[in-house]
């Protein structure tokens, strides 16, 4: 789908329409010590005005000016503005400042780069972007940029971030929205108590709200969705346009109806895929099984590529040009799996989602387009099953981290449903390793290992080896393995693909001098590959929640044969920890000739109180510990 996030202004899209830079002082040894405390960057003065002329159209005025304090906060100085057919750049100006606040440089529109903002996936769009960057490394100094950008469609209304990252204070900001009487938008608020103030301008209400002297923050280890620790207000319309497609979004059924429209009457086929699909799938009477062998074929004769131009950013392309073409967007591909399936006398619905590994936060009480991908929902009896149609490797029915356990928009023609994909589970999200291995009098290792990885464990090795070559994956495996002085000999992977797919990795694996080796003493950690890397620093003033938001389980036994005449000298203790974030449990023993590990453990999720973290950082260095600690074997 079309990513016209451009309002949540990230960067700058700026016009002044108020004081003017002149009549500010910018030097630096005015900012307070709290504001320079942990900071990379101060924004000094911010207006945001977002002014409604009609239900199709609209203005957005932004003034910003930073002050740079190192080189960490020349990132957040760079122009960059993408636009196209429905939004235009009506005017650029920017200033660079020095340390005592003196203007010193001023862009000139021949400095401005205006480049295609096309991306490698995508075959076609009418994306472009205006990019600029003062280059300047004397610090502190400031930034001010003022833009008007004009907009010819209404989906869309601004989230208001002032303080826009970590390190990062706000000396001042204010957000306005200005509208006629007879249209209505809708707002929510998120770490702001006060109500917006409100006045009369013309023949239009304005809204605003504004905050002064934000110190930095930063973040902590597992915190809570940005939007639940600084200031936010995010506005959204009742009624919109976009080109000639008016819609409403007071509620998400009414949104649904939007979304509909613009896919209403894309799902026609041609005769010779009608054919081929009564062909596959007439004589098979589980619909489960007709499902999965219709997305087959949809795999093997589609690939994903974006197409992004106009209203095309959130309508499909209809079933006949995939069929013809045998590729398309997310969007373009989802209606015609759809329309594969109402062929075969299947419903399912077109559902909207907002896709990524970290992007679950979402505002279900707040409808709005706050989606970035399409994927299809298919009901079958008292299940479902999901199918993500951008890939042409995921198995049926399973959507991977990358859209699970979140909010989707369902759509058919009564509107939209806002229901939730599937969540994997602790003991879904399983991985089982089972190692075979042997040590010589000089410390060398060489082991099979076997590995199973399922559901979420699964999804970067999934990615690994369905988009790398078998010298890229080995390459991979010669870099990423945690053994000191190994190599990989030899290796195998094998996909069990299913609702809750699995991989199997086979490795063979030497490591020259794995154990230590002391005079008669040979010192060996028992745990190969399983270690964890999570060793936190307590922290007495934690300020925000502890948030898990993964749980897995991971189960390893190890056998290493160790060179004859040795004995233990001395072995770690058995490990049992129960805690609220999960549980960790390891044991070794010698028999006859073999060292003999086991460890389970298991991470839960969840929220937490801050007063909580402490606890998290011992359960974390217990764990640590405990996975390096050592067999002490001697020769007789």
């Amino acid at each position: 789908m079309k990513n016209l996030n451009i309002l949540l202004l990230i960067i700058f899209s700026v016009t002044c329409f108020n004081s003017h830079a002149d009549d500010r002082n910018y030097a630096a040894n005015k900012i307070s010590a709290e504001l320079l405390k942990n900071a990379n960057v101060v924004k000094r003065f911010e207006e945001v005005k977002f002014e409604i002329i009609n239900i199709g159209k609209a203005k957005l005025y932004h003034t910003v000016a930073i002050t740079v304090l190192n080189e960490k906060g020349d990132k957040y100085v760079q122009y960059q503005q993408e636009y196209d057919k429905l939004h235009s750049i009506e005017s650029i100006e920017g200033r660079l400042f020095d340390e005592n606040g003196k203007k010193i440089k001023t862009l000139k529109k021949n400095d401005i780069q205006d480049l295609s903002g096309t991306s490698e996936a995508s075959l076609a769009d009418d994306n472009r972007v205006k990019q600029f960057n003062f280059y300047y490394k004397v610090y502190p100094y400031t930034v001010e940029y003022e833009t008007e950008i004009k907009y010819n469609y209404t989906l869309f209304y601004p989230i208001w971030v002032p303080q826009e990252d970590e390190f990062y204070s706000v000396e001042y900001s204010k957000v306005s929205i200005s509208c006629p009487s007879d249209i209505k938008f809708r707002y929510k608020t998120f770490n702001y108590p006060a109500q917006p103030v409100i006045t009369d301008e013309k023949n239009n209400k304005v809204y605003s709200w504004e905050v002064k002297n934000l110190p930095a923050i930063e973040e902590e280890f597992a915190s809570p969705y940005w939007f639940e620790i600084t200031p936010v207000v995010s506005l959204a319309p009742v009624q919109f346009q976009v080109e000639n497609y008016q819609g409403n979004m007071s509620t998400w059924q009414d949104f649904g109806k939007f979304v509909y429209a613009l896919k209403d009457g894309r799902d026609q086929l041609p005769d010779n895929i009608k054919n081929v699909i009564h062909n596959i799938t007439d004589g098979i009477a589980d619909t489960r099984k007709k499902i999965e062998v219709l997305y087959d074929f949809f795999q093997k004769n589609t690939r994903y590529i974006s197409i992004q131009l106009g209203i095309g950013g959130w309508q499909p392309f209809d079933a006949k040009y995939v069929a013809s073409n045998r590729y398309g967007d997310c969007k373009a591909l989802s209606n015609y799996m759809y329309s594969l399936l109402k062929e075969a006398g299947i419903k399912s619905f077109y559902t909207l989602v907002k896709a990524g590994v970290n992007s679950r936060f979402f505002m279900s009480d707040f409808p709005s387009s706050q989606f970035n991908h399409v994927i299809l929902c298919v009901p079958v009896q008292k299940d479902t099953v999901w199918l993500e149609c951008t890939s042409q490797t995921l198995p049926a029915g399973y959507l991977s981290s990358f859209t699970s356990d979140r909010n989707v928009l369902l759509v058919d023609e009564n509107g939209g449903t806002l229901i939730r994909t599937p969540r994997y589970t602790l003991n879904q999200n399983l991985q089982v390793r089972k190692t075979v291995a042997s040590i010589d009098s000089e410390g060398n290792l060489v082991a099979d290992i076997i590995t199973d990885y399922r559901a979420l464990q699964q999804d970067n090795l999934h990615g690994l080896i369905n988009g790398l070559s078998k010298d890229k994956v080995m390459e991979y495996l010669k870099n990423e393995i945690d053994l000191p002085n190994y190599d990989v000999v030899k290796f195998d992977y094998k996909e069990m693909k299913s609702a809750l797919p699995v991989i199997k990795e086979t490795l063979s694996v030497t490591a020259n001098n794995y154990a230590q080796v002391s005079g008669s003493r040979l010192f060996v950690v028992p745990n190969l590959l399983s270690r964890s890397h999570n060793k936190l620093i307590a922290n007495d003033t934690r300020k925000f929640d502890v948030q898990l938001n993964t749980e897995y389980k991971d189960i390893d036994s190890v056998e290493i044969k160790i060179p004859s005449g040795y004995q233990p000298e001395a072995m770690p203790p058995a490990m049992k920890i129960e805690t609220k974030f999960g549980r960790y449990s390891s044991s070794v023993q010698v028999l006859a000739d073999k060292i003999i590990y086991y460890r389970s453990m298991e991470q839960f999720r969840g929220r937490f109180p801050a007063t909580a973290y402490n606890e998290l950082v011992k359960f974390y260095e217990q764990i640590y510990k405990s996975d390096r600690s050592r067999v002490v074997l001697i020769k007789k």
